[in-house]
């Protein structure tokens, strides 16, 4: 009779055994998997039973993300404000395609399962208080966003546009176009989510696509100014004398580089050379630097960081290998393999502007509790471990942006606004003679106490097909974006 019970009580306790090993490998292995599969339905009703987070911007705290009470399974609906202007800012959240940007950046604060909300919770389940997520406040300015915004949807311009404190590397305004509408994502209905995801996904345009940080680009001219930072931080001066001609053969082969419109150089110093975009000028400064000087000063403005988060994920910029005289000719002028952000293109001028010391970009100002008392306050921080050049080269280097603005063509020119620019119209595509160019502003605002930084690239010259340049096109949303910022418009 013992030996069956023996055998019974054998069979129970390895099959006890067995369900505690499946249980703790479910909960404790595979919770965290299971937990955050989308799949996962508990997961979205839980999440969609608490109020989520506001996200708003810096200037009295205008709610760009909110939410709303439903009828449905799901209580509480996502709401944006003026959707594709912000989408850049806000990302998207959805029922079925989760979240995007920095909904995804800071989902866990926004829907109150952060670690730093656990007292909160707590105290919410003790006092009987329907829980809340965390609140998250930008730095991003409502008129400078829409200024920009409005300017390249009206023109129909696709690009992208980022404003920046230079002094703090506060995100001013981040603007990408075509955009899309997040309110279309965040709907309840799943064919209206999935026709919206569709229709995103498949327009050519890519509208989902962050263009300030997501994409690079040659930069053409505006990346003259790490040219001159690297020229003027080995011993150049506003003085040096520069070749004027008209064209110069990039060095073992037989192509010439040229000047716009072939024309020589007006002046023959390297204040006149940045100040007229002098292309063969430059070819012949970057090849004397050699790509170790010239990559050292490009390094110091941020290109080349492969970690920077805003919170979202930049792409990297990339000066490219550097691997020949000729590579160094067509680099130094911004064009070959020399690949920026938007946002990048900003912290050129930006780094100018705060006495040749880059700021690290930041989205987020400061982390708000669901009653707005404060979570989490984010300090400036440098950038780079050395600065770009010193505050004396900057000073002079500014002097020469002053110089390059006054002959920059292009509407909204306000000698009130003091600004130091540099204008670049890159070449691009299989065929770049045959190709409309991407017309580039970098500038930032006042020249005597710097206040904003900008960069704007419109693609493939907008409206002015291969006669576009960066004066002609992007200067004017530029200049009017500065305004804006300095409470001029």
């Amino acid at each position: 009779m013992n030996t069956p019970l023996r055998k019974v009580g054998i069979a129970m306790i390895t099959m006890v055994a067995l369900l505690l090993a499946n249980s703790t490998y479910v909960q404790v292995v595979k919770g965290e998997e299971y937990r955050t599969d989308g799949r996962n339905t508990r997961v979205l009703y839980d999440e969609y039973s608490r109020e989520r987070g506001k996200i708003t911007s810096d200037d009295a705290g205008q709610v760009l993300a909110g939410v709303k009470p439903t009828d449905s399974a799901f209580n509480y609906r996502r709401t944006y404000l003026n959707g594709p202007m912000y989408a850049p800012v806000t990302g998207y959240y959805s029922v079925i395609y989760g979240a995007g940007g920095l909904e995804g950046a800071y989902d866990e604060f926004l829907n109150g399962s952060d670690s730093r909300l656990l007292v909160r919770r707590l105290s919410d389940m003790i006092t009987g208080r329907d829980p809340r997520g965390g609140n998250v406040r930008l730095t991003v300015k409502p008129s400078v966003q829409e200024t920009a915004y409005k300017m390249m949807i009206d023109r129909g311009y696709k690009g992208a546009v980022v404003a920046l404190d230079p002094k703090t590397g506060d995100i001013l305004a981040m603007v990408s176009t075509p955009s899309y509408d997040p309110s279309d994502l965040a709907s309840h209905d799943t064919p209206e989510q999935q026709a919206a995801w569709k229709k995103y996904n498949d327009d050519p345009d890519n509208p989902m696509l962050n263009r300030a940080i997501r994409e690079t680009y040659p930069p053409g001219s505006t990346f003259k100014i790490v040219t001159t930072a690297a020229a003027l931080e080995n011993g150049a001066t506003a003085d040096t004398q520069i070749i004027r001609d008209a064209e110069v053969t990039l060095p073992g082969t037989s192509t010439t580089l040229e000047n716009f419109n072939h024309t020589t150089c007006q002046g023959g110093t390297l204040k006149d050379a940045l100040a007229y975009s002098c292309n063969t000028a430059f070819s012949k400064i970057a090849a004397e630097l050699g790509a170790e000087k010239l990559r050292e000063t490009a390094v110091n403005f941020g290109i080349g960081t492969s970690d920077l988060t805003v919170p979202m994920s930049v792409v990297a910029s990339d000066l490219g290998p550097l691997e020949s005289d000729a590579a160094l000719y067509q680099s130094g002028i911004g064009q070959r393999d020399v690949r920026l952000t938007p946002l990048q293109d900003a912290l050129l001028a930006a780094t100018v502007a705060n006495d040749g010391v880059a700021m690290k970009p930041r989205l987020v100002k400061q982390l708000l509790a669901p009653d707005l008392s404060e979570i989490d306050e984010f300090e400036p921080e440098e950038l780079t471990g050395d600065a770009a050049m010193s505050a004396a080269n900057a000073e002079v280097l500014t002097d020469m942006m002053v110089a390059s603005e006054a002959n920059t063509q292009g509407a909204g020119q306000d000698p009130a606004l003091k600004i130091a620019s540099k204008t670049g119209t890159a070449e691009h595509g299989a065929d770049p003679k045959a190709t409309p160019p991407h017309a580039w502003y970098t500038a930032f605002a006042p020249y005597d106490d710097p206040k904003v930084a900008v960069a704007v690239i419109v693609e493939s010259g907008g409206d002015r097909g291969l006669a576009a340049t960066g004066g002609k096109v992007a200067a004017e949303i530029g200049r009017a974006t500065i305004s804006a910022a300095l409470g001029e418009g």
